[in-house]
């Protein structure tokens, strides 16, 4: 059995610049350490100088982010090796050195007899710091095992996962989600319902990138996070079984199997789940003025899911030369969801109970998503000079129908109302792209192209029951069919050098967004306006052009500190259903209507970052700035209507305010106390400032909050590993909405079994059921207080079996991967 000695613990052994040294001219000997396959380079690489003729006389250093090293010495003969974790070590005896030299690229390749054996002496640091972004490697976080994609990203530092599944970075819900660098069909086209469905082990690494460089998409204004899903490259015939059952009941099982050669590599994962998530909701509304019949209207709901699904993926890389490769590969996911909510409502007047309503709810929702991927890639040499090219086609077909009945059972049983929803909703998508990176020496150029077209159909239908004929009738005013094209054209240019201890990254990007809707509906133009407004355009093309320029720098203070400075320029675009004029409602008192007016809104964002490494303990940190213009912000208001039985009616808009400013600061602890125990810590607080005014109402705010994580992990004998996870988000505040702290936490055990090809595990999420997002809301017309658990407290038992697959894959510190510079495939 090898054994891996991480770099840092073996730089403690090296002897740097010995006293014999100080009085004697010294050389320079230097080089660049990358990964045979990829040409990435590989960063902390150890690179050993021992003397010829006194073995005892080392000296030595590490890569930088770049791969590049660089030692002084004295001059003589030594024996060379370079080292890095899971790669075969290179090795040159006798070499004379009397003047500086540069030993140009040194490449090494992966041990995959080490690979299928490796014993991990100590925990790996999970993360690490590149130009343009941080990547922490989640492999090894038992809490979230049978668990999904946003239970994993829950556990990252700066992102929060509230409640009802909606992701934010660094307190920002304008992240843009990837998948291995693309907007793809496992992502949900911009909607995370998909991440609760893909398994929390088939991630590898997340990327978050608050910084992104010229070759990211320009869209998401709070950053990116790019997950990047396992691919296994280990020859010969590999695969595992991965089987949950929870409680509440829910139950997973997913495959994956790889068949590698010097040739080709083919790889499949099939998933199927079902999950019962049950919820529940408190709403207490009190209307302020005499449009409603009633003073208050108490809300008790619960809400029960049932959810099964099925996912496959299939496809094949082969190699076509020792440098170059085509991979294709296609993915299908099909899901059957059923959501019954029901509400108790008592309607109070002078706190008196008058009537009392019950609301049931029955949403069946079909799914089907498919995507077609196709990758060429081409090295052209070792240095990483390289061309890669990508097209990807991507379809999905959601077929929603929407049961609702609402009866009075105080204080006389009737029939308020039933009401059927139908929503079609169809997207396609096509993405083409390719780029171009060039090394220069120490420098690196890089270019690129990037178009995606979307487009999306939304059919809405509204059938109301008519109780006087017992028939369901088409409500006009409502059924429309909105039509939305969305195409971006994308030319990027980078260049990045290292001057001594000083690394730069600067970009430029040029965009040119088009966006289109039209309504197709029955309802007469001029009736059509007074629905949805006289001053609201039904059919828009709009266009924009726009540069998006990025610097990114680091400046290293010694091997294991460096700081960090980014600067980046991104935009927000509405999304289809922000536009989309039509009116739709989740009940008969709540509308929303979305805003075609709506135009993209642009951030300008700087981040500070400092970095500090030590033998047990590895320190990041970063203070953040952002001025957004244009911001979006979902404001309500009374339309002045109200329903049959006197309750009021409010709309839900979208629009766009002045400017959103925000300033922040984030520090992370990562403690390995020692081999049998390590310590995670995260903290994030930051103030943001809303300035606007909509219909004479000022929507500005001003307020801070933060946001925190603990995580301790326990290895024990006989193969025992423990892990506590903690959370809290503080109390936050919109322009009408004041949300209160939440506090929740997990615990998970496992045990390796079978000689380690097998993992037995139990963990339990959100251990005092206390993850509640309560809130209140205050407006001139109406305050309402809230409090909604979208997920009760989760047990769940998980069992993965391994065959011809290591359950420590360390490929050299990641191995770089999972940018849009590089293809991966969900293969687990």
């Amino acid at each position: 059995m090898h054994r891996i000695i991480i770099p840092f613990l073996l730089l403690n052994l090296i002897v740097f610049k010995g006293i014999a040294q100080q009085n004697q001219k010294s050389i320079t000997i230097s080089g660049k350490v990358v990964d045979s396959d990829t040409g990435q380079p590989l960063e902390y690489a150890t690179f050993v100088l021992q003397s010829a003729d006194d073995p005892t006389q080392i000296t030595g250093g590490i890569t930088d982010t770049s791969g590049h090293f660089e030692v002084e010495a004295k001059p003589g003969t030594y024996n060379i090796s370079v080292e890095y974790i899971s790669y075969k070590t290179y090795v040159l005896k006798g070499q004379t050195y009397n003047s500086s030299i540069d030993l140009g690229v040194i490449t090494l390749s992966p041990d995959v007899a080490q690979l299928a054996e490796v014993e991990v002496v100590g925990e790996k640091t999970t993360v690490e710091v590149r130009l343009d972004k941080k990547i922490y490697n989640i492999g090894k976080d038992i809490t979230t095992s049978g668990g999904n994609v946003s239970d994993a990203l829950s556990n990252i530092p700066s992102v929060d996962v509230d409640v009802e599944g909606a992701i934010s970075l660094r307190g920002n819900d304008n992240v843009r989600i990837l998948i291995n660098g693309k907007p793809s069909a496992l992502a949900g086209f911009g909607s995370t319902d998909i991440l609760q469905q893909l398994p929390a082990d088939a991630i590898e690494k997340v990327e978050v990138i608050t910084s992104p460089s010229a070759r990211y998409d320009a869209e998401g204004t709070a950053g990116i996070l790019n997950i990047v899903l396992k691919k296994e490259k280990t020859l010969g015939v590999n695969g595992s079984i991965n089987t949950t059952i929870g409680i509440p009941f829910n139950a997973r099982a997913t495959t994956n199997f790889n068949i590698r050669t010097e040739k080709f590599n083919i790889f499949n994962t099939l998933g199927y789940f079902h999950r019962e998530s049950p919820g529940s909701g408190l709403f207490d509304n009190r209307y302020l003025t005499d449009a409603s019949d009633y003073d208050r209207i108490l809300e008790d709901r619960e809400i029960t899911r049932n959810d099964d699904g099925i996912s496959v993926n299939i496809g094949m890389e082969y190699f076509l030369t020792d440098k170059s490769s085509v991979t294709g590969s296609f993915f299908y996911r099909w899901s059957d969801e059923n959501d019954l909510t029901e509400n108790d409502n008592l309607r109070y007047i002078e706190e008196e109970l008058d009537s009392r309503t019950y609301r049931s709810e029955d949403q069946q929702e079909n799914d089907n998503s498919y995507q077609f991927s196709l990758n060429y890639i081409n090295k052209f040499n070792d240095d990483g000079h390289q061309l890669t090219a990508d097209f990807q086609y991507s379809y999905d077909d959601e077929d929603i129908l929407t049961e609702i009945q609402e009866n009075n059972t105080v204080p006389d049983t009737e029939l308020l109302a039933r009401e059927n929803i139908y929503e079609i909703e169809t997207q396609d998508d096509i993405l083409a792209q390719i780029d171009y990176v060039l090394p220069m020496g120490e420098a690196q150029f890089e270019a690129g192209y990037r178009g995606s077209f979307e487009k999306s159909v939304s059919d809405y239908q509204l059938d109301t029951l008519n109780q006087g004929t017992g028939q369901f009738e088409t409500n006009a005013d409502l059924t429309n069919v909105f039509t939305y094209h969305e195409n971006i054209n994308a030319l990027y240019t980078q260049y990045g050098n290292k001057y001594g201890k000083f690394s730069v990254l600067l970009g430029l990007r040029l965009e040119n967004t088009e966006l289109k809707g039209s309504v197709d509906s029955e309802v007469d133009s001029e009736a059509l306006q007074e629905i949805i407004g006289e001053e609201v355009d039904l059919d828009f093309d709009k266009n924009y052009l726009g540069l998006f320029p990025t610097v990114n720098l680091i400046y290293e203070l010694s091997e294991t500190e460096n700081i960090s400075l980014g600067y980046n320029r991104r935009i927000n675009r509405p999304r289809g259903w922000y536009i989309n004029p039509f009116p739709s409602r989740s009940s008969r008192t709540n509308v929303f209507q979305g805003n075609p007016d709506l135009d993209p809104a642009y951030a300008n964002a700087f981040d500070l970052g400092y970095l500090k490494r030590w033998k047990k303990i590895t320190l990041t940190s970063s203070v953040y700035y952002q001025k957004e213009t244009n911001s979006f912000e979902r404001i309500q208001e009374e339309t002045g209507e109200v329903t049959s039985d006197g309750i009021q009616i409010i709309r839900s808009l979208p629009i766009n305010l002045s400017s959103n400013e925000r300033i922040g600061a984030e520090a992370g602890i990562m403690y390995n106390a020692a081999k049998w125990w390590q310590i995670n810590g995260s903290f994030n607080i930051f103030k943001f400032t809303t300035e606007g005014i909509f219909n004479e109402v000022d929507y500005g705010t001003e307020s801070t909050s933060w946001f925190a994580r603990f995580s301790s992990k326990f290895t024990l004998p006989a193969k025992i590993s423990l892990q506590a996870n903690s959370f809290y988000m503080g109390p936050r505040q919109t322009s009408q909405t004041e949300s209160k702290g939440m506090f929740s936490m997990d615990l998970a055990m496992s045990k390796d079994l079978f000689k380690d090809n097998a993992t037995l595990s139990l963990n339990v999420r959100d251990v005092f059921n206390s993850r509640k997002r309560q809130s209140f809301t205050d407006t001139d017309t109406f305050t309402s207080d809230s409090e909604l658990q979208f997920r009760k407290r989760q047990i769940n038992l998980s069992f993965i079996y391994r065959f011809n697959q290591p359950k420590e894959r360390q490929r050299g510190r990641d191995r770089q991967g999972g940018g849009e510079e590089e293809e991966e495939e969900f293969q687990g």
